[in-house]
């Protein structure tokens, strides 16, 4: 159900990293959350540095709102750069459990694409 990749880069090499990766297999970025600051503003401790990329490719995302628009509450993918044991992770749910959920076997051929790319950015972002 979870994509976890540990990288040697910290996280400000990782969001550098996937910001190109997730723009060169042809998805956009639409936000970024940074948990540590949002929670800080918030008044809550948290020292952990943890962003989350919310990604989108429109045309995968069209072909499958048009099927089932019920999927809209799973989206955007979102992946996840944090901190943990002294590394830091990329992290991601699989496109193809998330839409598993919705009982709908005709998307699933989009949803391992969308996978299989989520996949490919998080790998190139790791090392690249």
């Amino acid at each position: 159900m979870l994509i976890k990749l540990p990288t040697e880069k910290t996280v400000s090499e990782v969001a550098v990293a996937l910001q190109d990766a997730v723009q060169a297999n042809h998805f956009g970025v639409m936000q970024v959350h940074n948990l540590k600051e949002t929670m800080t503003k918030k008044g809550v401790e948290f020292d952990r540095e943890c962003l989350i990329f919310e990604v989108c490719q429109p045309q995968q995302a069209k072909r499958v709102l048009d099927q089932n628009m019920s999927v809209s509450t799973a989206l955007p993918c979102r992946i996840s750069i944090y901190e943990e044991g002294g590394k830091t992770v990329l992290a991601t749910l699989k496109p193809t459990t998330l839409l598993a959920m919705f009982n709908a076997p005709q998307l699933e051929e989009v949803a391992q694409e969308v996978e299989d790319t989520i996949v490919k950015i998080i790998q190139e972002a790791a090392s690249g």
